[in-house]
């Protein structure tokens, strides 16, 4: 069950409204690294979580935190979008910078929404929930959030160098710093569960004697040429999960040439397939 106050997380304003930066701010809504994304991600994540139930009311939690987000995202973007002209012809013609603003802003945002935030991205693309991951199993989940979060940082990050607007840069570095606990909240989470030793490699029920473990920490280099790769962490020394010695080699084709035979009669094929 979720509950409102009908109440910000965190102040929103906009000094300056700005249709080319609420389309930016779009992308924090509805691309890949945004709001939508780890709300969701974190949401089936705890409907599907199973073990300490502690794990699943941090993710549930967070899920909710991150749908306050995408409330004051889309308040900003409407806020910013108060600036874009509606008078398509009269404004475009008159006015070079209208003009401008026009080729900026994303249309989807005065055409179907009325001058107000859509679930889709900069573009104007839909969010897709194929971007959501969520395993079943805690720490490969984990893994997925840092990088989620770690993705989402950036953004943010980019769009605070791209406003100049002092209500736009207070409520990103809000998100920013929130970023930046998620981050190390799901490292955290990790390290709870064992760290690197106990966890990896994920899933860490599956017995090591079970998986051909010539090949378990080998950094295998595929240069025609023979050239030798310099080497680096992931090439030389202990393995990560204290478990191996991670060493190099080329690698050599250990299979044959496939061969399928011909194609089976009434597949659609051509004659000479059969």
């Amino acid at each position: 069950m979720f509950y409102t106050d009908n109440k910000l997380q965190y102040p929103v304003r906009v000094e300056k409204p700005d249709p080319i930066f609420a389309r930016a701010l779009q992308q924090a809504i509805g691309g890949i690294e945004g709001e939508i994304r780890v709300a969701m991600q974190y949401f089936f994540q705890a409907c599907g979580a199973r073990g300490n139930p502690k794990i699943r009311d941090m993710l549930m939690n967070t899920a909710t935190e991150e749908l306050g987000h995408i409330e004051m995202l889309a308040t900003a973007a409407a806020l910013n979008l108060e600036g874009a002209p509606l008078k398509l012809r009269e404004d475009v013609a008159s006015d070079p910078v209208a003009s401008a603003v026009m080729g900026g802003i994303n249309m989807k945002n005065l055409l179907s929404s009325g001058l107000a935030a859509m679930p889709v991205d900069s573009d104007g693309v839909p969010f897709n929930m194929s971007h959501i991951y969520a395993s079943g199993n805690i720490a490969a989940d984990m893994s997925a959030n840092i990088t989620a979060e770690a993705t989402g940082r950036t953004l943010a990050v980019r769009l605070y160098n791209m406003t100049s607007d002092p209500g736009m840069k207070d409520m990103l570095s809000f998100l920013i710093a929130r970023d930046t606990m998620h981050q190390n909240q799901w490292v955290a989470a990790l390290a709870e569960l064992g760290g690197t030793e106990d966890v990896f490699p994920i899933p860490n029920s599956f017995p090591q004697e079970e998986e051909n473990q010539d090949f378990s920490y080998v950094y295998l280099t595929f240069q025609e040429n023979g050239e030798t790769l310099p080497e680096g962490r992931w090439s030389n020394g202990p393995s990560m999960d204290g478990k191996g010695e991670f060493s190099i080699r080329p690698m050599e084709p250990l299979g044959e040439r496939p061969n399928l035979g011909r194609a089976r009669p009434q597949s659609g094929a051509q004659t000479d397939q059969l």
